[in-house]
């Protein structure tokens, strides 16, 4: 039980929470929230360590959780404390400390999603999640997106990080160059229409920063651009919505080249 804010591993925790630096030099980052704890149970592997504050302990869903981390040091935190560290108003109760997964080598081939400058948290772990559903197992981030594996991306994400390999810091025009299938940039207007592309093959998919878009390097690194048509009057899309578009419309192109052979 901790309750002091001069403990070292409260101190500790706190900075694994807020500070990406952190994560990426250890390695180690923390899921929030029985959800994630059990996405990372069923996915994945038992935990490092697991925090819990006093409320959360008298919850079901997190005793249920603690009972499948038998055996897995456990930390209780006072309340305040635990919303130090969770960061959020009204946290559920439970956090996980997990070393973050390993991913393999680049993608060689199928498709994939490049981040360039995504910078909001929601928009990446709500990508990420979109990715997963779709289909798309390698999601790629440059160097000036939000980190892949901080809390909010975590959460925004909601578990689908543990079936996707997920690369940061990469150079994207670098990849895009070595990279043997369609490489699409999305662009807002100007571009070939999303709906008339061929999207049966392997497709390299890049969305840009949320207010600048596509980088010039990235956009000469790809071989085409796509523009969702909008109704008149509207500028743009979220770059999340955008990303769950353009997927699906590559999903339903080969879902229906799948039933046709």
């Amino acid at each position: 039980m901790i309750a002091s804010r001069d403990n070292p591993k409260f101190k500790l925790l706190r900075t694994l929470a807020s500070n990406v630096r952190e994560q990426r030099s250890s390695g180690h980052t923390l899921l929030d929230g029985p959800h994630l704890v059990a996405a990372y149970l069923d996915k994945v592997d038992l935990p490092l360590r697991v925090v819990v504050s006093e409320a959360g302990m008298e919850q079901r869903e997190v005793q249920s959780l603690l009972i499948r981390c038998k055996g897995i040091e456990t930390v209780v935190l006072s309340d305040a404390l635990f919303r130090g560290v969770a960061g959020t108003e009204a946290p559920v109760g439970i956090l996980a400390e997990i070393a973050i997964p390993e991913p393999p080598g680049l993608p060689a081939k199928g498709s994939c999603v490049l981040l360039d400058a995504v910078q909001d948290a929601g928009n990446v772990g709500a990508i990420m999640r979109t990715a997963a559903a779709a289909g798309v197992r390698d999601v790629l981030l440059g160097a000036a997106c939000a980190g892949a594996w901080s809390l909010k991306v975590l959460r925004a994400g909601q578990g689908a990080h543990f079936d996707l390999s997920i690369h940061e810091r990469v150079d994207i025009p670098h990849f895009l160059d070595g990279f043997a299938g369609n490489s699409i940039a999305t662009v807002a207007r100007d571009g070939e229409l999303l709906y008339t592309l061929d999207l049966a093959g392997p497709v390299a998919w890049v969305f840009g920063n949320e207010g600048a878009g596509v980088s010039k390097k990235s956009l000469q690194a790809t071989r085409l651009r796509a523009t969702i048509p909008l109704a008149a009057g509207c500028e743009s899309l979220n770059v999340a919505a955008a990303a769950a578009i353009c997927l699906f419309e590559e999903r339903r192109q080969k879902l229906g080249t799948m039933k046709a052979g």
